[in-house]
């Protein structure tokens, strides 16, 4: 999935006027926005729709975690507000993504993509070792993106690390959406494996996901201009 404008931005808030007013602020300077659980459980379906009005494609961040019919059924119930993608959680194992690709493909041709959650950007190999899992982040990853591949999903959500490993085992067209994205000298907060925009892209990467740098910016308009200019340097 290639876009002219590869940067989506997390509005990670609850309040609906907020959300509105910042992507009416970013419309032009980012390829969409992402909203997350926090908005979408305090605001649900008709909070979704006052964003989307904006224009911008969204990215629905819930990562769908379940047994496979109440997934596919969860995808279900988010195509008639018809996102650009929507993700799972890989480690639901085969049967529950490919039930989540088989329910989304019944929208037809204006299908979201659906997309699979590998590692969390906030966890490292000391956090995997205390849920039980060996081996490296990187090797934890190219699993579970191998197994949303083998069950049709079209792509993965990975950090930058991973991009040039995913790249070449998977090919040119599953898509890689990379959050944990921070602009050069910015507050890296919480996460733990991060790149800039553009080293990411560099390597691969067909959406950037970038929240904090640009929603906390004193004008998030000028911030994403910014990272553009980076972009097409």
């Amino acid at each position: 999935m290639k876009l002219e404008n590869p940067v989506f931005c997390a509005l990670d808030t609850t309040e609906i006027s907020r959300a509105i007013a910042l992507a009416r602020d970013l419309e032009g300077r980012v390829g969409g926005i992402k909203l997350g659980m926090e908005f979408f459980n305090a605001q649900g379906p008709a909070g979704y729709q006052a964003v989307a009005e904006t224009g911008l494609p969204i990215f629905l961040d819930l990562k769908l975690h379940d047994i496979p019919n109440t997934v596919a059924g969860g995808i279900r119930a988010v195509l008639p507000l018809k996102p650009a993608i929507v993700n799972v959680h890989t480690a639901g194992g085969s049967a529950m993504m490919r039930a989540a690709a088989d329910a989304a493909r019944e929208a037809g041709a204006g299908r979201p993509l659906i997309i699979g959650v590998t590692m969390l950007t906030s966890l490292d190999q000391a956090d995997l070792a205390d849920t039980g899992v060996s081996g490296s982040p990187s090797d934890h990853v190219r699993r579970l993106a191998g197994l949303a591949a083998s069950a049709g999903l079209d792509g993965v959500v990975c950090s930058a690390h991973e991009i040039e490993m995913l790249r070449r085992d998977l090919g040119p067209d599953f898509t890689l959406i990379v959050p944990g994205i921070r602009p050069a000298g910015s507050d890296i907060g919480d996460q733990k494996r991060v790149m800039t925009p553009s080293e990411a892209l560099s390597l691969g990467a067909d959406i950037l996901v970038i929240g904090r740098p640009i929603t906390g910016a004193g004008s998030p308009r000028a911030a994403a201009e910014e990272i553009g200019k980076s972009l097409a340097a």
